[in-house]
């Protein structure tokens, strides 16, 4: 529902930011392997076993004489080696990464000929068995180095994936840190702008946004992540506070926001600076001040946010050059954890200035308490 809602006192601010700001947390080790648990590992993986039973029977049989009861049993034989090697180094993942590469892959290839030992010796004793011969070893032989040499391929393969994968990862959270680093620094000189004006005027008042000012920069300095959207509403919300101890009644607030969204994931600091732009280059430039409207919405398969404010004359923002750097860090941030897509847009409308962002909803995301799609 909409609601104007003033400014609450500045008492409890601090206090619910330390309850509600995102602590920081140690990064993770670097994964050696990829994760072998998932549906479509263990699909990639029984499809590789099957391609290697075929690539076999072919170079055995060759094509003329093609067997489907030697593919059958090379496929049996490659599936129970495939899916309980990939169940033990999916146990052993995190032991894995915290230990040197070169142990991480002895350990890994241990893991697997171990595995592989265990088939192909079962396999040869219940055939010699069905036979009345007695056990071939150099079959046996021949069979583990075979074996060896397919999954010491196969494993360099999975290694050199997780290290692209890792790398992937860590240029993009390198990028996010210096897209949101920018921010900083733009958001405490305004900040401390506020705070001079209201240090000869109010100094009590001034106090207390130096309060809460410490416990708001404690969650904008925190590691850049995914939030829920309630935090991230939270946060947004501190911020406005902040400012009306300094604009009063000049600035008055309107959020309209489904609440069945809450626990959708954002990026972190995601509203701040757009709410940031519409007080410094809307209601702070207004004699009378302003509404600001803040909508967040669900259309199709999207999270809506719209921030509405209003203009000084008229005046787009970005024809005064202080808008752009917030919109396009912003934009750069939502390309960063959106690659599959997203849409920003800023314009003007009469003596209004709105910014929506649209951002994908996993399946399942946004579906209220009672059933009803937020």
């Amino acid at each position: 529902m909409t609601s104007p809602q003033p400014a609450r006192p500045a008492g409890i601010i601090a206090q619910q930011i330390r309850e509600t700001a995102p602590e920081e947390k140690d990064s993770a080790y670097p994964q050696f392997l990829p994760d072998l648990c998932g549906v479509s590992a263990v699909a990639v993986l029984v499809m590789m076993g099957e391609l290697l039973a075929v690539v076999l029977v072919l170079a055995v049989d060759g094509l003329r004489e093609f067997s489907w009861q030697r593919l059958g049993l090379f496929s049996l034989t490659a599936q129970w080696v495939i899916l309980p090697a990939a169940a033990l180094l999916c146990r052993l993942r995190p032991r894995l990464a915290r230990l040197p590469r070169w142990r991480a892959g002895a350990t890994s290839f241990a893991v697997v000929l171990a595995v592989l030992a265990t088939v192909m010796l079962v396999q040869q004793w219940w055939q010699a068995r069905l036979s009345g011969e007695p056990l071939d070893l150099w079959a046996l032989a021949g069979n583990l180095l075979l074996g060896a040499i397919c999954a010491g391929v196969v494993l360099r393969y999975a290694y050199v994936q997780q290290q692209l994968r890792n790398q992937q990862r860590a240029e993009l959270g390198a990028r996010i840190e210096a897209l949101q680093s920018r921010m900083r620094p733009h958001f405490l000189f305004n900040s401390l702008n506020s705070l001079a004006s209201l240090i000869a005027v109010d100094p009590d008042r001034a106090e207390r946004l130096v309060e809460e000012l410490s416990a708001l920069f404690r969650a904008s300095l925190a590691e850049p992540r995914m939030v829920t959207l309630a935090q991230e509403l939270a946060l947004a919300r501190r911020y406005m506070e902040i400012e009306a101890l300094r604009l009063g009644p000049r600035l008055r607030l309107e959020w309209q926001v489904d609440e069945s969204l809450a626990d959708t994931p954002v990026p972190s600091m995601l509203l701040q600076p757009l709410l940031e732009n519409a007080v410094l280059h809307g209601v702070a430039r207004l004699r009378g001040g302003g509404c600001i409207r803040v909508e967040v919405t669900r259309h199709g398969r999207q999270l809506a946010l719209s921030i509405e404010n209003p203009l000084a004359g008229g005046e787009e923002p970005t024809a005064r050059g202080g808008n752009g750097m917030a919109l396009e860090n912003t934009r750069q941030r939502l390309a960063a954890h959106y690659p599959q897509g997203f849409r920003l847009d800023a314009a003007a409308d009469g003596d209004r200035y709105r910014v929506e962002v649209a951002l994908p909803l996993s399946p399942g995301q946004g579906q209220a308490a009672g059933g009803v799609p937020a």
